[in-house]
Parts: C-alpha cells; sequence; structure tokens
C-alpha cells in the first residue's frame, strides 16, 4: 500500500533525504508484507525491516553519527547485516564490511586504515573479531567501540560518537560514501574503494536497464556481503524493486541446487568457480534449474565448456565485467551471444563510457584494437580511502584505469586479454602477488620470492610461489605452505611453492613474471593430468 497523503508514513517519508535508504522505506510503504528477505528460511517483509533499519538509524543519530563517521562489520550474509546497512545508509555513516575470511592480523591492518567509529559484529565472528581488535590495539588496550549486531545489540543500544561534531545533524547527500570496500590492487596493500550513493544509484540504474530484475523476482544472493558485487549486483536492485532476496550465508553446491528449486529462484550471481563447483556436484545432473531466467557470471571470463555445460541443462549464463572501482558493472554480454563469442565480456552498460588506450603512450585507440580498458560515468568511484595518491594513479581526466588489456572487435565487443597488473582472480577473490611475496619473504630461511596466478579448473587461478632460499638453508615446500597459512587468508595461500635457484629476469633486472607463470601452468597442467 503506498502511504496516504498528509499521514505520518508521507510525512516520514518526505522528510527522509532522496539516497539509498529511499529505496527500502519507499518500497515499504508500497508493499510492507512483501518478503524482503529470507535469511536460511527466517523471512523479513519489507515493512519490518524498514522498521528496524529507521529505529537503528535514529539511535545512530541521536548518538552522533552522521555524514562522515563509518561502520566496520564483521559479519556473515545475514537480515541483521542488511538492517545495519540500510540504517547507515539512512544516516549518512559510510558502511565498511571486513572480510571474515581474513586473519586477525589482516583485519587489524583494515581497521587502522578505516579508522571505524564502531564496529558491529556477528556472534558467529566474535573470536575473530576479538583476536583482530587485540592485534591492532596491541598494549594499548581496546581502541574501538564495539556492539552485537542485531535487535540483542546495536538495534537496542549504541555506543555515543567519541569524535562526534554537527555531522549527526547533516543531512545526507548524494556524494556522501555509502560503502567502503576493500579490494586488492597491484600493490600489496589492500585499498579502501569509496562508492557514493549516487555511485550505487547509477550503478543499479545500469543494471536495471540491461538486466533487470522484476518485482516479481527471487533473487539468490551467495556472495558473502564484504564483495561489492553481494550488493550491487542484483541485491540492491531487488530490494529496490520489491523481489524476495534469499541470501546464502555459505557456498555449498548441494544445497545452493536444492535452494534454486525450493525457492523457486530466478536470477542469480557468481563467479566462475562456484558455477564450475555447481556442475560438478553429483547432483546437478538431476538438479531441477527450470525456475532461473538470469545467471550472471562475473569476477572472471569463464571458459566455453562451463557455458555449455550449463546450456545443457538449460540455463544460459550471462557474462559480466567489473571492478570495485566502478561499482562494479561497467561490460555484460547477453546469454545468446556467449556462445557465438567465446572468451568476450561484453558491451558497456548503460550510462557506462569505456575506451581503449595504448599502455605506453596513453593515447585513445579507435576502432578494432587491443590496450588498457579505462571507464568513465557516473558509478566510477569517488577514490581510495585516505590515499589521494592511489587514487590519482587510478584516475586520468576522470577516466578509471582498470590495469587490464582487452580486445575490442569490429562489433565494439571486448574480450579481456591479459591484465597490465600482476593480481590474479582465484575463486572471485582479487590476490595481490606482491601481499604474499611479502609474507612468504618474512620467513628467515627465505632468501627472494615471486608469486604469480596459474589456470586451475575450479579457481579459475591459483597462486604458485618461486622461492630462492637464503645460502645453505635447508626449506621445504610445506614448510613455507604452513608459514604462509599462518598469515594468510586461504584464498591467498600459494597452491605450490617451488624451490628454485634463482628466479629468472628480464634485461633492465625486473623479475621475468611471464616466464614464471608459463612454468606455473606447465606444473598446474601436468598437476591435473598426474594419474596419481
Amino acid at each position: 500500500m503506498i502511504a496516504a497523503p498528509g499521514s505520518e508514513a508521507d510525512t516520514r517519508a518526505q522528510d527522509e533525504p532522496h539516497t539509498i535508504g529511499r529505496w527500502l522505506t519507499d518500497r515499504a510503504a508500497h508493499a510492507p508484507d512483501r518478503v524482503a528477505i529470507d535469511d536460511r528460511g527466517v523471512t523479513i517483509g519489507y515493512g519490518r525491516l524498514a522498521a528496524r533499519a529507521r529505529q537503528l538509524s535514529a539511535r545512530l543519530r541521536t548518538a552522533g553519527y552522521g555524514p562522515g563517521a563509518r561502520i566496520a562489520t564483521i559479519s556473515g550474509n545475514s537480515i541483521d547485516h542488511v538492517v545495519a546497512f540500510f540504517a547507515c545508509a539512512l544516516a549518512g555513516v559510510a558502511f565498511v564490511p571486513l572480510s571474515w575470511r581474513l586473519t586477525p592480523g589482516e583485519i587489524a591492518d583494515l581497521l587502522r586504515r578505516s579508522d571505524p567509529a564502531l564496529v558491529l559484529v556477528d556472534d558467529e565472528y566474535d573470536a575473530l573479531a576479538a583476536a583482530a581488535l587485540r592485534a591492532e590495539a596491541g598494549d594499548a588496550g581496546p581502541i574501538r567501540a564495539v556492539r552485537q549486531l542485531g535487535t540483542t545489540g546495536a538495534e537496542i543500544s549504541v555506543p555515543p560518537f567519541a569524535r562526534a561534531s554537527a555531522a549527526g545533524d547533516a543531512p545526507v547527500r548524494d556524494d556522501d560514501p555509502l560503502l567502503v570496500i576493500f579490494t586488492s590492487g597491484s600493490e600489496a596493500a589492500p585499498k579502501g574503494v569509496v562508492l557514493t550513493h549516487a555511485n550505487c544509484f547509477w550503478n543499479n540504474l545500469a543494471l536495471s536497464g540491461a538486466l533487470p530484475v522484476r518485482e516479481d523476482d527471487v533473487v539468490l544472493a551467495m556472495l558473502p556481503q564484504h564483495h561489492v558485487a553481494a550488493w550491487n549486483v542484483q541485491p540492491l536492485l531487488a530490494w529496490w524493486v520489491g523481489a524476495t532476496v534469499v541470501l546464502e550465508r555459505s557456498f555449498q553446491p548441494r544445497r545452493v541446487l536444492q535452494l534454486i528449486r525450493e525457492r523457486g529462484v530466478t536470477c542469480m550471481m557468481g563467479v566462475p568457480t562456484q558455477y564450475r563447483m555447481l556442475a560438478d556436484d553429483d547432483s546437478f545432473r538431476a538438479a531441477d534449474l527450470h525456475s532461473v531466467r538470469l545467471a550472471l557470471v562475473g569476477g572472471a571470463t569463464m571458459p566455453p565448456d562451463l557455458h555449455e555445460e550449463w546450456a545443457t541443462h538449460g540455463v544460459a549464463l550471462t557474462q559480466g565485467y567489473g571492478l570495485t572501482e566502478a561499482a562494479p558493472n561497467v561490460l555484460h554480454l547477453p546469454a545468446d551471444e556467449v556462445a557465438a563469442r567465446p572468451g568476450a565480456v561484453g558491451r558497456p552498460y548503460p550510462h557506462v563510457d569505456v575506451r581503449i588506450t595504448d599502455p605506453r603512450s596513453g593515447l585513445e585507440l579507435a576502432g578494432i584494437a587491443t590496450g588498457e580498458l579505462q571507464v568513465r560515468g557516473p558509478s566510477v568511484f569517488a577514490g581510495y580511502l585516505g590515499d589521494a595518491t592511489a587514487t590519482a594513479r587510478a584516475l586520468a581526466d576522470g577516466w578509471l584505469r582498470t590495469g587490464d588489456l582487452v580486445h575490442r572487435d569490429a562489433d565494439g565487443v571486448y574480450a579481456v586479454v591479459d591484465r597490465l597488473k600482476d593480481i590474479y582472480i582465484s575463486g572471485g577473490e582479487n590476490v595481490a602477488p606482491a601481499e604474499v611475496e611479502r609474507v612468504l619473504a618474512r620467513h628467515p630461511l627465505v632468501g627472494e620470492v615471486a608469486v604469480v596466478g596459474a589456470p586451475d579448473r575450479v579457481w579459475g587461478e591459483r597462486g604458485v610461489a618461486f622461492v630462492v632460499p637464503r645460502p645453505g638453508a635447508t626449506l621445504s615446500e610445506d614448510e613455507l605452505l604452513t608459514h604462509a597459512r599462518r598469515h594468510l587468508a586461504a584464498f591467498k595461500v600459494p597452491v605450490h611453492a617451488v624451490l628454485v635457484a634463482e628466479l629468472p629476469r628480464s634485461g633492465i633486472d625486473k623479475i621475468a613474471r611471464a616466464r614464471l607463470r608459463e612454468r606455473a601452468a606447465r606444473l598446474m597442467e601436468e598437476e591435473t593430468h598426474d594419474p596419481a
């Protein structure tokens, strides 16, 4: 139902800023009883979801939080987490979801970088959060306010904002930060990508123009909510139009296939690794997938055989391309074109401009061309949090440098050729070799190390480390990988650590990574074909 003119609900709606928080409250006024979220069988309607978000937003405002403040979370996908997101959106607070896949030390580093005024924690990750906060504080003791997510935590009591100012009374604006998502670039340290309300609005408007979600859709959200795609590729659009979002907390192929059948899932998005694992599951052939009308693939280019396998089962996968700094949607290839254009990632979304430039001269290339892909438009990020230098490197006259080498054909369709940056993507997660190298180099018996990505049938790519031991040292692969596991998230740990006498180098004494990639690819291929 729509709020009657002059009613309390109508007055409240008029008083709220027209930013992302309004998507929920407007939908709640229109269809309060419609199911907004199905969280492991627990459902919540738009009216109740909006009421909880409004209540938490009011508590935040009363406690002094507003535009300029940041709140970090350590949480799995849940109703409580979505409530916190929309509460922050309504209050003008930047929402900083941190990855529960990281080690306490890695999370501590992100806390230092983001400097949140409050940390909200899912009770499943209490121990991880406590260890991270101890690692950050050291001997200084607690330095961050912490609350549990949900109706028994922050939704009852919010600690005062220690740095409260007039910001707590400031209105929310389109250019206020909404999301801060940490992503690995070509450097070792992850960078916080700042996305504003306007960035997210235009991103979802573009998505709705190309791959629309309807009110009667059921959207399966199986990416963790520390990823930008877990918000900006279907879920936020679903809540804008009034669809139902089925939240999955962990990725279990058999359960996902069961959910598609039981919930009548119509839309979903995942990375190639997830679609591969679903197709490899014993229950895939008998799975009922007839309800799925839109299955989007992102994070990496899907192999042709993966598309064929799903198409044979009645689901045509749509290829997408994006990056966190673009909020993330940039290119897409409709499902009916994927088979005819293997390796292609498509054409630009509406409201997104792209161009190809020569990586050396920076000059724009016309027509059929191969060069660096650059992106421009209202969805391109506001900058890296607290890093003006990195922001200036990423943006050139309003164009975002993706670091990806792409080819554009005569029809204006783009295909990713390679990455100019050294990062590789494992299971949809960006991994910066420099970060892994830094950890391995801390081992006392390591002299030099280089890490590259190698093709992997399931994960897309896996890291392979090439290590030169210190003179006279006795070192084993198991010892190196054990060391890596102590300091890195599991998806960053190399699958192999190859001991070598020296690293190959180019004429200017740079490590010849291309040669290492070739060797790593051969190693992975031999392992795949090894009958043992």
